[in-house]
């Protein structure tokens, strides 16, 4: 079973970058497509990014596209996300997941087969 944890959230201004890590258990790290998620308040939890078991494809929510960066070190077994030009509206826990069975990315959740806690990221305006 893969054990996901998430570290590097916090608090930052409007316009800062923050870099979120996500390390995992599992040997087989490599194999997984890993995604990105948030969760605001009172909202539903949403795809932010996505990467393929290589490296060499992501996807992207527009709302992020052109300030937020993934991406993976499997020597590491870590995938980041690098947040730049931070928004209020940015604030969110950000959860990491794994999709085991990856044949494409996705962006829905329920394709997601293991969750890490979280971590949360808080803009200030």
């Amino acid at each position: 079973q893969v054990q996901l944890v998430e570290s590097g959230g916090g608090l930052v201004q409007a316009g800062g970058s923050l870099r979120l890590s996500c390390a995992a258990s599992a040997r087989t790290f490599s194999q997984y497509a890993m995604g990105w998620f948030r969760q605001a308040p009172g909202k539903e939890r949403r795809f932010v990014s996505a990467i393929s078991w290589s490296g060499k494809s992501t996807l992207y929510a527009d709302s992020v596209k052109g300030r937020f960066t993934i991406s993976r070190d499997n020597a590491k077994n870590t995938v980041y996300l690098q947040m730049n030009s931070l928004k209020p509206e940015d604030t969110a826990v950000y959860y990491c997941a794994a999709d085991l069975f990856a044949s494409r990315l996705e962006a829905t959740e329920y394709e997601y087969d293991t969750w890490g806690q979280g971590t949360q990221v808080t803009v200030s305006s």
